[in-house]
């Protein structure tokens, strides 16, 4: 799967699992990292089993006990934690004070978890996981001064360092008996180097197949050196600088400094996708005929193959009913805005149809784009266009392939 139908899949779990809520603190959440034994959180569990004996309300002791059992005994289907780690989410999912009703819920990210968690209340606990679908595009950072230099690729909340390098420009040339001229040379043929070696990290860390494959470099560091580094641009002239800003660090540290002060700048790279896809859309529908909105007409796209992408407003708030008439067997959806119907009239005989299954509309096309092997574009609100897109369009598009004659 491709890493933006995983992140379309998180997103979607992680909105079915924000619609729980406990009557007490008796949803749990537990994350374990990536490379962490699953064995170290089972034991965890175990203690956290012995002290939930003595909670005072009965019905959440039950809650915690229950779902503490059917986690541990989720963890016996492991023999190692999966590589990019593992959440689990279960609790009394029941509408009826009266009755327990306990479910778990397993999640193998697509990118590394990176913290440990184990967490009772009375929601399940999902900042780790929404951090992680709030960017799926890979951007490049460098930080730099004239003695040192770190190259890292993030991604979400992740930060991968690929390369660390040091400057010797001036732990390795001495003026000695050597001309004030002839010294100034040496450290400025020793910086140019210098240079160029992070040039050459930025082209290895950042291309792939003869193309970037991340969004855009964010370049920073103390002092004038980024300054000169950006002059000289020893990197490969399809990479795409962002933007300079100052940093007290060049570590770690100062790649997160890098990112703190890089806020608007990627945020902006978002919008600017966004506002020409949506733009691109209005354009095919008006000008072009190679687009068209609407439930019936984007399904009918997607079905006849039609269609060539997908897009989604992703507060597109309805549900589908699916209906099956027990007279002729056939089978009906219909879109609601609000509650769904429990029974409605089959429109090939009359009889009543019981409803069989409920979804999101959302969900329920992009399943079915995915089933003919059309690409889904998942469009926010965040911007003008995106909001737009809602409200003129539905929230629901397609591009076309050919016009309809």
């Amino acid at each position: 799967m491709a890493d933006t139908e995983k992140m379309f899949s998180l997103k979607r779990q992680i909105r079915n699992l924000e619609a729980y809520r406990g009557s007490g603190t008796e949803l749990i959440s537990v994350y374990i990292p990536a490379g962490s034994p699953i064995h170290e959180m089972n034991n965890k569990l175990r203690e956290e089993s012995s002290q939930a004996s003595n909670i005072k309300s009965k019905q959440t002791r039950t809650a915690v006990l229950g779902a503490l059992e059917k986690i541990m005994n989720h963890f016996k289907m492991y023999k190692r934690t999966p590589q990019n780690g593992l959440a689990v989410f279960a609790g009394n999912v029941s509408d009826n004070a009266a009755k327990v009703d306990i479910e778990l819920f397993a999640i193998e990210p697509p990118e590394p978890l990176s913290i440990g968690a184990y967490r009772c209340d009375a929601k399940f606990f999902l900042d780790p996981l929404q951090n992680m679908v709030g960017a799926t595009d890979a951007y490049g950072v460098v930080v730099l001064d004239g003695r040192e230099a770190t190259v890292a690729i993030v991604k979400g909340t992740n930060i991968t360092v690929i390369k660390k390098l040091n400057s010797t420009a001036h732990a390795k040339i001495r003026k000695g008996g050597q001309s004030a001229r002839r010294y100034e040379r040496l450290i400025e043929e020793a910086i140019e180097v210098y240079y160029k070696r992070v040039g050459d990290s930025m082209d290895n860390a950042f291309m792939k197949d003869e193309k970037p494959f991340v969004k855009g470099v964010i370049i920073g560091g103390p002092g004038p050196t980024k300054e000169f580094f950006m002059k000289m641009s020893p990197f490969n002239y399809q990479i795409k600088v962002l933007g300079v800003v100052d940093t007290g660090y060049t570590e770690e540290f100062g790649i997160r400094e890098a990112l703190s002060k890089s806020e608007n700048i990627l945020a902006q790279q978002e919008a600017v996708k966004e506002k020409m896809l949506v733009e691109r859309f209005i354009k095919s529908v008006v000008n072009e005929g190679l687009a068209t909105y609407g439930e019936k007409e984007v399904r009918d796209a997607i079905l006849s193959h039609q269609a060539e992408s997908l897009l989604l407003s992703e507060e597109l708030n309805y549900n589908v009913g699916i209906y099956k008439c027990p007279a002729c067997g056939s089978e009906t959806k219909r879109v609601y805005r609000d509650k769904i119907d429990d029974t409605i009239q089959c429109p090939n005989c009359s009889s009543q149809a019981k409803l069989q299954s409920e979804a999101l509309l959302l969900d329920d096309l992009a399943d079915l784009a995915k089933q003919n092997e059309i690409s889904v574009e998942i469009i926010s609100t965040n911007t003008v266009e995106g909001a737009q897109f809602l409200t003129g369009f539905g929230g629901i598009g397609a591009f076309l392939r050919y016009k309809t004659r």
